[in-house]
C-alpha cells in the first residue's frame, strides 16, 4: 500500500524548514570574516573584518587611472591572503601581473576569464562562486543592477567564498557606489600623496598611500582612513608617525574633514 501524498499544511512546513535551514547557513557563513590585522579598522568593521561568505564592491574615489589602479590592488590584497585560487573576470586586457604579485596576489594563483559584456562577467562570477572551490572570485564591471548583485551574495552566501565586483569605467559625473546593490560592503578607495622614505629624508617617495573609505557596511557605520598600500604579502598598514613635526602637515590632512575621520599612526 503506498503512503498518502503529504497535505499542503506538511508541504508547507517541509518548505519553511527548508527556507530557515538556507537562512542559518548563510548568517553562519556571514559570521566568518578576514580581519585586515589593523585595529583601527577591524573595530570599525561589524564583524571585526571583512564577511567572508558575501559579496563586497569596490571602486575608485575619482573616475581616474590612479584611482581605478588602487582599487584594482586593493582588492588583489584582500584576494591574496585567501586561501585557494582567485577567479579573475574581466572584459579588457589590462592586468599587470607585476603588480598584482606586488600586492601579494602571484600570478600563478589566478585564473583569467576574459569576458565581452558586463552581463558575461556576472554570469562567469556566478558559476566561479557556485562551485565552492575558489578562495575568491573578482569581476570587473561598469554596471551591475540589484537583481544581479542579489544573486551574487546568494551564491557566496551559499557557497562560503569571498566575492568581489569592481566598478571602473564610469562617466565623470557617475558614481557607481551610490546605484542600489545587495553588496555587504562598499568601499571608494583614492590615491593620496605618499610620505618620504626615513632613511632620506625628503629626498625620496615613500610607499604608496590611498584614502580608504567604507561608504557602506551592513550593520556598520560609514567611516574613512589613510593607509599605506597593500605589501607584498597584501597587508595595509597605518602610516608612520612622523618625526619632528605635526602628523596633519605630513599627511596634508587633518583628523576630521567634512565629518569623515581619519586613521591616526
Amino acid at each position: 500500500m503506498s503512503a498518502a501524498p503529504p497535505s499542503n499544511a506538511e508541504r508547507l512546513a517541509a518548505l519553511r524548514a527548508e527556507v530557515r535551514a538556507i537562512e542559518a547557513t548563510g548568517a553562519s557563513a556571514e559570521r566568518l570574516c578576514l580581519p585586515f590585522g589593523i585595529d583601527e579598522m577591524d573595530r570599525r568593521l561589524a564583524g571585526g573584518g571583512l564577511p567572508v561568505a558575501a559579496l563586497h564592491e569596490v571602486s575608485g574615489e575619482r573616475p581616474l587611472l590612479g584611482d581605478d589602479g588602487a582599487a584594482l590592488l586593493f582588492l588583489a590584497g584582500i584576494a591574496a591572503r585567501r586561501q585557494g585560487e582567485v577567479l579573475w573576470a574581466l572584459a579588457r586586457r589590462d592586468l599587470f601581473a607585476p603588480a598584482l604579485a606586488q600586492a601579494g596576489l602571484a600570478p600563478s594563483r589566478i585564473l583569467y576569464a576574459e569576458c565581452r559584456s558586463d552581463e558575461e562577467v556576472l554570469a562567469v562570477m556566478e558559476e566561479g562562486l557556485r562551485h565552492g572551490c575558489l578562495g575568491a572570485v573578482i569581476g570587473e564591471v561598469v554596471r551591475a543592477d540589484m537583481t544581479a548583485t542579489r544573486r551574487l551574495q546568494l551564491a557566496a552566501e551559499t557557497s562560503g567564498t569571498t566575492a568581489f565586483l569592481l566598478k571602473r569605467g564610469r562617466k565623470k559625473e557617475a558614481d557607481p557606489i551610490d546605484s542600489p546593490s545587495a553588496a555587504v560592503t562598499r568601499w571608494r578607495i583614492g590615491c593620496v600623496p605618499s610620505g618620504a622614505l626615513p632613511e632620506v629624508g625628503d629626498e625620496g617617495i615613500g610607499r604608496a598611500r590611498w584614502r580608504l573609505t567604507l561608504a557602506r557596511q551592513r550593520g556598520g557605520a560609514p567611516f574613512t582612513w589613510i593607509m599605506e598600500a597593500s605589501d607584498a604579502e597584501g597587508r595595509l598598514a597605518l602610516p608612520a608617525q612622523p618625526r619632528h613635526r605635526p602628523a596633519a602637515v605630513e599627511f596634508g590632512w587633518t583628523s576630521s574633514i567634512n565629518g569623515l575621520r581619519y586613521a591616526k599612526a
